[in-house]
């Protein structure tokens, strides 16, 4: 049986020049980037190069990339190293962060545990789609607030938020502006100077490099505390002995992604509209996230009547891989903070189905997906005590 990988914001597979690139400093060029010797000097070559690869994407300076384990320490770090270096200042009503419901649980889980510390959050609402009210953020600022921490592109709807607004408000009111774009890097041009971006994130494994490798950029002049100790590695901001294979990787898949950006945007929203218009006649089938401002790759669908659970096995079982939305949550049982800060009830929510998709995908795929699907959801309907069609 043909297999269909539709599940690329939960991971991409790794790109055969990405491996590549890798392979040599695994058993070749496998020195300490730290080390004085030939050997050392060779890692610490790549190290520098594979900064500049990830600086380029980015149009910043080499200077303002520091190497992570991935998004999520990239997140902790960025959030974390702010907030310890804020709290020496005396606030009349303590610390104040924005952030917004529908963060991933990197974010989330990072500014409830500053909570437990004293820091004061401000978690905005976000309408149907999604997208923040900007007018809220606005009222929300205090003299209080040196972080607002929102994500480019939302991990689960795909919905793109207003940065550049965000970025033009937290600039005019003096406050550092952390941005995840995990999901957004490698499918859209970005440029942290052009909208205002102090701190941003980025997972390798997300643009078809290896896990367990990710970048945070800093922007030159912005001071930031450590929450790892060590050597001193990477500015003395993230010690420890860099993953020079991963990093290489990383640096690889950025210059892929600037390569080959255009040519992979008009391919994929392509196959995505496709997807989005063909899924749409199937009854009662709606789209989660806004219709426009989302992701090229991410195509999201509720479906009146299915457990999702039950879809994403019968999908399985004909070869299409996919999601109900974040692989970090997928195996919870409640339904997602994300869908429901969109509006939908628990039982909507559990019939959503999430298709992402990359590079290596293609029409005929598509074309399959969109033949069977309606054959499932008729299926999974005739069983379904929650399917009470009108007659």
């Amino acid at each position: 049986m043909k297999k269909i990988y539709l599940d690329h914001a939960a991971t991409t597979p790794v790109d055969k020049k990405v491996v590549e690139a890798m392979l040599p400093y695994f058993y070749k060029h496998y020195g300490n980037a730290s080390s004085l010797h030939s050997f050392g000097r060779k890692a610490h070559e790549a190290l520098e190069e594979s900064r500049k690869k990830v600086a380029s994407l980015l149009n910043v300076k080499e200077k303002e990339i520091i190497f992570t384990a991935g998004g999520t320490e990239s997140d902790n770090i960025a959030i974390k190293g702010i907030a310890y270096k804020n709290r020496e200042k005396r606030y009349t009503k303590g610390p104040h962060i924005i952030t917004s419901s529908i963060e991933h649980p990197a974010v989330l889980e990072t500014c409830k545990h500053l909570e437990m510390q004293g820091y004061k959050i401000k978690y905005l609402p976000v309408d149907k789609h999604g997208i923040i009210n900007i007018d809220e953020l606005e009222k929300t600022i205090s003299k209080n607030t040196f972080l607002i921490t929102i994500m480019y592109a939302n991990n689960e709807i795909g919905t793109i938020q207003p940065i550049k607004e965000i970025g033009q408000i937290a600039r005019e009111n003096n406050i550092i502006f952390h941005t995840d774009a995990v999901q957004a890097i490698g499918k859209t041009p970005i440029d942290p100077n052009k909208i205002n971006v102090d701190l941003l994130s980025i997972s390798s494994h997300k643009m078809y490099g290896p896990k367990g490798v990710g970048a945070l950029y800093i922007r030159e002049g912005l001071s930031i505390q450590p929450i790892i100790h060590g050597g001193g590695h990477e500015r003395g901001i993230r010690s420890s002995t860099e993953n020079i294979p991963g990093i290489v990787g990383l640096g690889k898949a950025c210059e892929l992604a600037k390569k080959r950006m255009e040519k992979d945007t008009k391919h994929i929203k392509k196959m995505r509209d496709k997807l989005i218009k063909n899924i749409l006649e199937i009854e009662e089938s709606y789209l989660n996230g806004h219709p426009q401002k989302r992701l090229i790759n991410n195509a999201h669908f509720r479906f009146t009547g299915i457990e999702g659970e039950s879809l994403l096995l019968s999908l399985d079982d004909k070869g299409i891989a996919a999601s109900t939305g974040s692989a970090c949550s997928s195996k919870k049982l409640q339904p997602s903070h994300v869908l429901i800060a969109i509006g939908l009830t628990p039982i909507e929510a559990h019939g959503s189905l999430r298709l992402s998709l990359g590079r290596e995908n293609t029409q005929e795929e598509i074309s399959y997906v969109t033949d069977v699907l309606p054959e499932i959801i008729n299926r999974l309907r005739k069983i379904s005590p929650l399917w009470k069609k009108q007659e």
